[in-house]
């Protein structure tokens, strides 16, 4: 199994709380993670598959 890393801030995810993953809403091929610090601070994130950018 692979460790999950945050799309945002690229920190490793192992045993956190708060995490969100979700299909790219653009392609659906990509699988974005967000810790709980990055949704709450509302950071951008980039698909590497498309380039969609959010969360807005």
């Amino acid at each position: 199994m692979t460790e999950l890393i945050c799309t945002s801030c690229k920190k490793p995810l192992k045993g956190s709380r708060g995490v969100a993953k979700f299909l790219c809403p653009k392609c659906g091929k990509y699988e974005i993670v967000r810790c709980e610090l990055c949704r709450k601070i509302v950071a951008k994130y980039k698909c590497p598959n498309c380039g969609f950018e959010g969360p807005n």
